[in-house]
């Protein structure tokens, strides 16, 4: 099942599970209402408000959340394309004889990033890219180190190039976690709960009116569903509709400079 399918699926059962919810709220409402319940009024619109409040309230956050990580998952993929780029133009300042070597292995480098990613970070096709990527990480800090020692160097070669490579292994670690990165299912879960239950009490709210209305419960029910999917896709950047593929582009345009 992909995570597109996935994620509208979850919609749609929390969209019917809502007009559930609702109709369940008017029912309990109409069955107090006829028992004579006495406790309506100021401390049920008080209640409500409270709901809505806090359900307002996580929406903002998990929806800002959601995007603050999309942007910042487009941000790291241009600050390794530009850490690949300054550790590959400071290969200059090695001796000439140890600069081809290096060169393939940042080409090869550069390719398995690029496919890792373009895999989606979570299939197994992808771990077995940044495990590549990984072994040739350390082909190329060896190659580094071992032609920036020699006693024909300046000192500042070591200085310049080391910490460029550095940065570069660095930020791979930087995407993976981000990648990974996502809110607890429990702000979910309580997500969901919150949307149940404010239905549930516009539906106990909606048992004086005598007759059953289906617009204002529905309309509720389809913006509640499509935030919620709305922030699953955006949580999944490599594997829903919104994606980040267009930013995969400063990987490649470095891919062509690279020769």
């Amino acid at each position: 099942m992909t995570l597109t399918f996935a994620a509208i699926l979850a919609a749609t059962a929390l969209m019917f599970g809502t007009l559930a919810a609702h109709e369940a709220g008017r029912r309990i409402g109409v069955l107090r209402r006829r028992r004579g319940s006495e406790d309506e009024g100021a401390p049920a619109g008080a209640v409500s408000a409270a709901v809505f409040g806090l359900l307002g309230l996580l929406l903002a956050f998990t929806f800002s959340g959601a995007a603050a990580r999309f942007e910042a998952r487009r941000h790291l993929i241009t600050t390794e394309a530009n850490a690949i780029g300054t550790a590959y133009l400071r290969l200059d300042l090695l001796p000439a004889e140890a600069q081809p070597a290096l060169r393939n292995l940042f080409r090869d480098y550069l390719e398995t990033r690029i496919d890792a990613h373009s895999e989606g970070g979570d299939s197994s096709g992808a771990a077995r890219r940044q495990a590549a990527a990984g072994m040739l990480q350390r082909r190329i800090w060896d190659g580094a180190v071992a032609g920036s020692t020699g006693p024909a160097l300046p000192a500042s070669t070591r200085q310049l190039l080391l910490p460029a490579l550095n940065e570069m292994i660095d930020i791979t670690t930087t995407r993976s976690v981000a990648t990974v990165n996502h809110p607890p299912p429990i702000i979910l879960g309580l997500l969901v709960g919150l949307c149940l239950l404010g239905s549930a009490l516009i539906g106990h709210s909606a048992a004086a009116a005598s007759r059953r209305g289906w617009f204002y419960p529905g309309v509720f029910a389809v913006t509640m569903a499509l935030t919620f999917y709305v922030v699953i896709d955006l949580e999944y950047p490599r594997q829903g509709l919104i994606r980040i593929d267009d930013a995969d582009k400063t990987l490649s345009a470095l891919r062509a400079t690279i020769h």
